[in-house]
């Protein structure tokens, strides 16, 4: 039986999420897409993350290449519809490009409102909507100068706040007396307020913008008081309007926007809505959690009949912005009929507001303290009466009925119907059943069947709650403490913020994000260091104060003060001259043992402290380069004879290993990276159990990765097969890449691979070539300038003391 023709007009995030549910349902249909833009489904929700620098556009992406191929779908990039022919059941494209179709989804999203003042055509004037005004205001930033927000809101702000990481002045210019009016009462607008401002954002309220300065480009803003604000870029942030203008040239009904009943059918049987382009119920959206419900409920029609309905419900507000904590959902206007309960902390900047209408919460609005959002919106939708707990409401509900104690009571008291993901709309029942029904462990398999904490991330926590209830002791909630006693940033905010504030020196970092001791300890500078090194190759220059004492001097100390020293021999291979080097250089310096290592190196243990720079002198002459043995990086690539000797063998493994090896060695990494390589699925070099590995086959080489063979024991998992060798070369440097610029220091591969996904780094690295290349270009290019071997420096004149041991930090206690 032949499919059905599916068309959709815009490829945003409603008709991606859509599209998701569709294919669970059904595969009646063969699908077609027709994207004004250039590119592939992306989170549009995380293009202010993007824009700080926080994330890149990779990171972003929903739907890569691959996804589009192997659901079949046929994807026009960058070609807009023009034309819909309800009568042929056609579309057209400003391309000349057309489909038919049988039934046809119209997601054309919205507009960004232009304020029409003198002005507002000029070269440097962006909306902020896409990414293609993401790169407008980046090309921008690289020019320097002041940017002026023109609006307060929630997407004003974030881009502000974006700005502003990036290294420009920024002026806010909003017209109502206080910031975000439309989800915050005066008092949290008030502290939002004050908190840009902390970060050196300039915020005028109650101001109007009378016209944009300049001949041909931005120059200035002047406001209708006369002020006038010097400017290279100005950013409207306004409002949005549903695009409905080819709906509209067709006959469908539209309003506000494209009208639909509550199936998201519109005035034609045969077309439906979804996105910010519908009007719903006399509504219109602009938040993505009702998007997505659009997006199941269209999806459950076209699969068939179904009695699934679009159902209005009060969708929370959070802001995107790193370190502003604000939560707001419902009603809080003020009214004879309202009570107000409302607690303020000076110390701790907080403030909490609940607003309720007999006895029942109608609304909440929260600032620095957004914990018991969730439960405030809980009994919004349920209407439950407080009239019992009226005293102790506003501390939240882990003061209800003594729970305190227990840190997931608060979680546990919601019901299988609380939202947990208000950007998925995915309530806790949902996640319950998701792991028991499929045996989910981990919150990258959650998020992978789910998609809650997919989205913009803020509910992590909750799911990770969730989680914890369901799977008991065999689940742990990571520590969300600081990554030293110095300071309250975890890894991963320091990594961001390395990058989205454009830090570069260690003492930058800890001036920047405030760090509680002058110079750090002996756990935060080897990170630093480490987040520096990667983050800005050619820039910064490797801190060998912030490293342990082996990795200063090379060599490995041991429990007699004694050092072990590994000269590198690549893919296990050496020759007589090397080994007669090893041989002279244990008997000259009295060595006392000499040991085949588990790498396939020989190392030589007890070595004195005084003899290590002669001892590498000696086998430096002979060509021998240190092996790294200590390092946070590659230590050895493990190989067997493969095809030059095995009658098993099916590729040269020894030379593949060989020439991973000398791509990979010198650069640093989060943690120690092991590799192997095996001639055929024997797997005589133990290739699943390192951190990466490739196995030798017939037809290719299958690379695994995110084994453990230590205190932690694991098998790899799959990444996937190619053809050639420099293939195999080039996945395995872009697998290492993203691992580096994701990586947590000290934190192992498998550990990562747990933390952000597998699926996910298979589509990143193996099923999306664009991402692999891009990765794989950034690990070209940090390797011009990774670590060559230090010890020709050392033995060709250089001090002692410059090899010896450091005292800024006192990091030998730490090893």
């Amino acid at each position: 039986m032949p499919k059905k023709r599916l068309v959709i007009v815009g490829n945003g995030m409603a008709p991606g999420r859509m599209l998701e549910h569709l294919f669970d349902l059904t595969d009646q249909y063969e699908v077609t897409i027709f994207n004004a833009e250039p590119r592939v489904n992306y989170d549009r929700i995380m293009l202010s993350p993007v824009l700080s620098g926080e994330k890149t556009f990779e990171d972003i992406i929903i739907h890569g290449d691959a996804w589009y191929a192997d659901h079949g779908i046929t994807l026009h990039k960058g070609q807009k519809v023009t034309k819909i022919d309800r009568d042929m059941r056609t579309v057209t494209s400003e391309g000349g490009i057309t489909a038919q179709y049988d039934k046809l989804v119209i997601a054309t999203g919205s507009n960004p409102f232009i304020i029409p003042v003198p002005g507002h055509k000029l070269p440097g004037v962006l909306a902020y909507r896409d990414l293609n005004d993401v790169d407008g205001m980046l090309e921008a930033v690289k020019k320097g100068g002041r940017a002026v927000v023109i609006g307060g809101g929630l997407l004003g702000l974030e881009a502000a706040a974006g700005l502003k990481m990036r290294g420009m002045d920024v002026t806010v210019i909003h017209l109502m007396p206080s910031l975000m009016e439309r989800q915050l009462d005066p008092a949290a607008g008030y502290l939002l307020k004050r908190e840009l401002e902390g970060r050196g954002i300039e915020v005028l309220t109650e101001a109007n913008t009378k016209q944009i300065l300049g001949s041909d480009k931005v120059e200035g803003v002047e406001l209708a008081d006369g002020t006038i604000i010097d400017a290279s870029l100005v950013v409207m942030a306004v409002g949005i309007k549903p695009n409905t203008q080819v709906a509209a040239e067709c006959g469908l009904a539209v309003n506000r926007g494209i009208v639909t009943d509550s199936t998201m059918k519109t005035s034609d049987p045969a077309i439906y809505s979804v996105g910010e382009c519908v009007e719903v119920g006399g509504m219109v959206y602009g938040l993505v959690a009702p998007l997505y419900q659009m997006a199941r409920v269209a999806a459950a029609h076209l699969a068939g009949a179904s009695d699934a309905e679009f159902k209005h419900a009060e969708t929370p507000t959070k802001l995107k912005v790193t370190g502003c904590d604000l939560y707001s959902v419902g009603d809080f206007a003020e009214g004879p009929d309202r009570e107000d309960i409302v607690l303020r902390d000076a110390m701790r900047g907080t403030y909490k507001r609940v607003i309720l209408k007999d006895n029942k919460v109608i609304g909440a609005v929260l600032y620095g303290d957004v914990a018991d959002g969730a439960w405030y919106n809980e009994m919004l939708k349920s209407g439950e009466d407080i009239e019992e707990m009226r005293a102790t409401l506003i501390f939240g509900q882990a003061y209800q009925g003594g729970g305190a104690a227990d840190p997931l009571a608060a979680i546990a008291g919601l019901s299988d119907d609380a939202e947990i993901c208000g950007c998925n709309g995915i309530s806790k029942g949902q996640i319950m059943a998701a792991i028991k029904d499929k045996g989910l462990t981990t919150l990258a398999e959650v998020r992978a069947h789910t998609k809650a904490s997919a989205s913009c991330g803020t509910c992590t926590g909750l799911v990770e709650g969730v989680m914890s209830l369901t799977l008991g002791d065999s689940f742990v909630i990571p520590a969300a403490a600081g990554m030293c006693p110095c300071t309250t940033h975890s890894h991963g905010d320091v990594r961001r913020l390395i990058k989205a504030k454009g830090l570069k020196s260690i003492p930058a970092v800890m001036q920047e994000l405030e760090w509680s001791t002058p110079e750090g300890c002996a756990k935060c500078r080897p990170a630093l260091n480490y987040y520096l090194v990667c983050d800005w190759p050619g820039e910064y220059v490797d801190d060998q104060q912030s490293r342990f004492i082996n990795e200063r001097v090379h060599a490995n100390i041991q429990k007699d003060g004694t050092y072990s020293v590994v000269p590198r021999m690549f893919g296990g291979i050496t020759t007589p001259d090397e080994l007669r080097a090893i041989a002279d250089v244990a008997d000259k310096y009295d060595i006392p043992t000499v040991k085949v290592t588990g790498g396939q190196r020989i190392d030589l243990l007890g070595v004195k402290k005084e003899d290590l720079l002669p001892v590498w002198a000696d086998l430096n002459k002979a060509g021998m380069i240190s092996g790294a043995a200590y390092s946070k990086g590659l230590r050895t690539v493990k190989t067997c004879v493969g095809t030059d000797w095995c009658r098993f063998g099916t590729q040269d493994s020894t030379g593949l290993g060989i020439k991973l090896e000398k791509a990979l060695w010198g650069s640093w990494s989060p943690a120690k990276l092991k590799l192997a390589v095996t001639g055929c699925p024997r797997n005589c070099a133990e290739s699943t159990c390192k951190d990466i590995g490739v196995i030798c086959v017939d037809s290719g080489y299958e690379i695994v990765y995110g084994g453990a063979a230590g205190l932690h024991i694991q098998g790899t998992t799959l990444l996937g097969k190619v053809a050639t060798e420099q293939e195999t070369i080039e996945t395995i440097c872009a697998l290492t890449q993203m691992y580096r610029e994701q990586g947590f220091y000290l934190e192992r591969i498998y550990k990562w691979a747990d933390r952000v996904g597998y699926d996910h780094i298979k589509e990143v690295i193996y099923d999306d070539l664009e991402q692999r290349a891009a990765y794989y270009e950034r690990f070209v290019y940090s390797q011009k300038f990774a670590q060559v071997d230090p010890w020709a420096e050392f033995v060709s004149g250089k001090d002692a003391h410059e090899f010896a041991p450091l005292a800024t930090v006192k990091l030998e206690a730490a090893e």
